[in-house]
């Protein structure tokens, strides 16, 4: 979500004005810096729109994920104890939260976990005096208290998880998103090291052998039309698994002297190269020393677009007519609204191809004909961690983030291309009838004299550089349990063996042909089951300390299930 910044020193040199606008920080990065048919004479034929091409299991799921109107969060919907509840998914942090009935913030009018439920399956610790806390770079946090609970994503559930119950909150969600489910490694989880046996949800459905495979895969797309897969990927979008390009996690070395051997800590990859309508030019990391010449990217689906190091994103504009730095503090540029450049960033030795609608964020209310862009400038970070890529990136690929094998297999992160375009296909008419319909117009003014490229001195790297940290290290622990059997190559990555799963049909064409030979076409939309936000399913009343609210599944359309097909 928010850019890595893990200790105090990391952040202390910002502006907080970097903060104040909405396109500026993705904000949900945690600031670590604290630590049928027929009948007689009819015949039919039907057409089952996204039928499920495999058995599914009790060790793999697929749910629906939906874009929310703040245009930065994707979420998903959980059960907790008997409590449903909506989920930021977020793959830089690791903790899961909710705010709880005791929170009365105004931030917190939306669908909490009732703490007056007494759930059965809710287990205390230390009678809830175990204080949990999280804080944002924006200046925003949580805090409340950890505690034990059954916590369900589609058929997957993990009965004794330990999260935080947030008792007050000055995080603004839209559409009653409740909360945070953080899908990082355990090492990253302030939970994880406040309490013991306290692993992530997803760590825990991979180490306790719970998942087909310890992998999990996400679909984003700018509805609700988007999946999260657990144990399997997305086999209606995956078509063909020779095409996903894996690249191994970079683990990173102990903080100072906390340790003596390196392990992962973020979803983080290295970033081969960057393309400009096809010319190239080489990233220039910030600690080539430490990181041993590579350059470290993030992949966050927290963070709605990409960010970069002053160092190649000046460099990138610099080749794109007429683009130029409007913002100093937060590190954005804009260039003509109809530009036809594409940009490209490689990873594994694969370019990935950005077209202008997927990089321009939109045009500025008062300047239409400029617009703002795509990658932001950042300031070096003490981290290492150069690139960070969001959802602008994310929806131009099916990502794949496999956990990785204790003494067996590392962690790796897959790109499945969603596009084999290498040029660019889209007019300037198409982009800017795309601007219009997603109403992405900035309200805005830009400068009307040009700002120069800051320059910043390098802070103390963070981590222990006398450690090795070598891309795709091999662990012993802290990754899924060794019982798993490797399937994604030791020397030559492949990623055909990866379990897949494809979502139950929502939709029925059907082809009616009467006696006389005429032939009627219809559709048919399976129902969605009604759900209630924020209060038990069994009809107790959370009355005036929560807000509970009765929607379709999840609010998303079309209930996505693995294990209850359609019949038709």
């Amino acid at each position: 979500m928010l850019p890595l910044f893990l200790v105090l020193s990391i952040l202390s040199f910002l502006d907080a004005s970097c903060y104040a606008s909405t396109h500026a920080l993705p904000r949900w990065r945690p600031d670590l810096r604290r630590r049928g048919a027929g009948k007689s004479g009819i015949h039919a034929r039907n057409t089952l729109e996204g039928i499920a091409t495999n058995t599914p299991t009790q060790n793999s799921t697929i749910v629906p994920i939906a874009f929310s109107s703040d245009k930065s969060t994707y979420y998903a919907l959980a059960t907790i104890g008997n409590v449903n509840l909506r989920l930021a998914l977020d793959t830089a942090s690791a903790d899961l939260w909710v705010v709880s009935s005791n929170c009365t913030t105004s931030q917190c009018n939306l669908p909490k976990y009732p703490l007056a439920f007494q759930s059965p399956t809710f287990v205390s610790v230390n009678s809830n005096t175990t204080a949990f806390g999280v804080s944002y770079a924006d200046g925003t946090g949580a805090a409340g208290f950890i505690a034990r609970e059954s916590v369900s994503i589609g058929n997957l559930t993990v009965p004794t998880q330990a999260f935080g119950l947030a008792g007050t909150s000055n995080v603004t969600f839209k559409d009653d998103v409740s909360g945070v489910l953080g899908l990082g490694f355990p090492r990253l989880s302030d939970i994880s090291g406040t309490i013991s046996n306290a692993t992530p949800f997803f760590a825990s459905l991979a180490q306790n052998g719970s998942l087909d495979y310890p992998v999990f895969g996400l679909s984003l797309t700018r509805d609700t039309s988007g999946t999260l897969t657990f144990g399997a990927i997305d086999g209606s979008i995956v078509a063909n698994r020779s095409l996903v390009e894996l690249n191994e996690v970079v683990p990173f070395a102990p903080f100072g002297s906390q340790g003596n051997s390196s392990s992962y800590l973020q979803w983080a990859i290295v970033l081969d190269g960057i393309s400009v309508n096809g010319t190239s030019l080489t990233p220039e990391p910030t600690y080539p020393v430490q990181t041993m010449n590579k350059t470290i990217a993030l992949i966050d689906v927290g963070t709605a677009g990409i960010f970069g190091p002053y160092q190649d994103v000046a460099r990138i504009f610099s080749m794109i007519d007429s683009a130029r730095l409007v913002d100093d503090t937060t590190g954005q540029y804009v260039l003509p609204c109809d530009t036809q450049e594409t940009l490209s960033f490689n990873f594994g030795g694969r370019d990935f191809v950005l077209q202008p609608t997927d990089y321009i964020i939109g045009p500025a209310a008062e300047n239409p004909n400029l617009c703002l862009s795509w990658p932001r400038a950042l300031p070096p970070s003490s981290d290492g961690i150069d690139w960070q890529f969001g959802s602008a990136f994310l929806r131009t690929v099916y990502s794949i983030y496999s956990f990785g094998i204790n003494t067996k297999e590392p962690p790796m992160i897959g790109f499945y291309p969603l596009s084999n375009a290498t040029t660019v296909t889209e007019t300037p008419q198409q982009v800017s009838s795309f601007l219009a319909s997603a109403s992405a117009t900035v309200p805005t003014t830009l400068p009307n004299f040009l700002i120069s490229v800051p320059t910043f001195s390098t802070p103390s790297y963070t981590f222990n550089a006398s450690i090795s940290a070598p891309v795709g290290k091999i662990v012993a622990t802290g990754l899924a349990t060794s019982t798993y059997v490797p399937l994604l190559g030791s020397h030559n990555r492949n990623a055909t063996a990866i379990p897949t799963l494809t979502p139950s049909p929502t939709v029925a064409t059907l082809i009616l042909t009467d006696t006389s030979g005429h032939t009627v076409t219809t559709t048919s939309t399976a129902s969605e089951r009604s759900i209630t936000l924020g209060s038990p399913a069994a009809g107790w009343s959370n009355g005036a300390r929560g807000r509970a609210r009765s929607v379709g599944f999840g609010g998303v359309v079309g209930a996505l299930s693995a294990c209850a097909l359609l019949v038709w």
